[in-house]
């Protein structure tokens, strides 16, 4: 416990999967939160269930996909709590078609959210974190960033891209008090995927595939975001860490 005293955490995508497990982590480690996704109801449920466990939270609704509601967002933390130390980007969206079968309109959204979204995010809430001067930005990109499946066109464009941004950030930002580092979880039991994995169990391809033969759990990937959210992890940046039970061992 208090592993995040006296820092002040951004969340993205808060609501369900891994972004939730992360923001009720945070929140036993002591961490001021703002919380955001795009489901207004569910994120106010969320700040007011937090703050009744007696976290200090402030809950917006928030499209990342929008460069005005993002500085909506970050003006709202700088006046509520005064700056930003950490900011994790785990909103994200899927579409499974391939390269012929992805439509216009799916691409633009998967790029939008998950490749723009992440961008919007560390370009806006930049100021805040340098300021901190010890502050750390943790992308949640995929095994899908580094690995093809044949499948899920724009999602594995998103999430390289993803990847490729995080790199160059921590190498832009070394020296100016932001570390700047990407999480990519292989197959894990979030709403995104459930269906599949509740239809098809074990003898869904990548599960297969997975040596550890099981799916991940939200919270296994929530602790590998406190450790590069956390000081413990002060000499880690433009690192990957992919938590896959395996998956890209072979």
């Amino acid at each position: 416990m208090g592993r995040l005293t006296g820092k002040v955490a951004l969340i993205t995508g808060a609501t369900g999967g891994i972004g939730l497990a992360t923001a009720e982590l945070f929140a036993r480690e002591q961490a001021r939160l703002v919380v955001t996704d795009i489901d207004e109801r569910g994120i106010e449920t969320l700040a007011a269930r937090l703050r009744a466990e007696g976290a200090d939270v402030l809950g917006i609704a928030l499209d990342v996909s929008s460069a005005e509601q993002w500085a909506r967002v970050v003006e709202s933390t700088r006046q509520r709590f005064g700056g930003l130390d950490i900011l994790i980007n785990v909103a994200g969206v899927v579409d499974w078609s391939g390269v012929e079968d992805t439509g216009q309109q799916a691409w633009d959204r998967v790029i939008a959210v998950n490749q723009t979204g992440t961008w919007l995010a560390m370009k806006t809430a930049m100021p805040l974190l340098r300021a901190s001067g010890a502050a750390s930005i943790v992308n949640t990109s995929s095994v899908l960033g580094i690995v093809g499946s044949g499948a899920a066109a724009a999602y594995h464009a998103s999430k390289g891209a993803v990847r490729l941004l995080t790199k160059t950030a921590a190498v832009e930002y070394a020296t100016r008090g932001v570390r700047v580092n990407s999480v990519h979880p292989g197959v894990i039991a979030t709403p995104m995927i459930q269906d599949i994995l509740d239809e098809q169990g074990d003898q869904q391809p990548d599960i297969v595939r997975t040596p550890m033969r099981r799916a991940g759990l939200p919270s296994e990937i929530a602790h590998a975001m406190l450790f590069l959210a956390s000081d413990e992890s002060s000499y880690v940046t433009g690192a990957e860490l992919i938590v896959d039970g395996g998956l890209t061992a072979h």
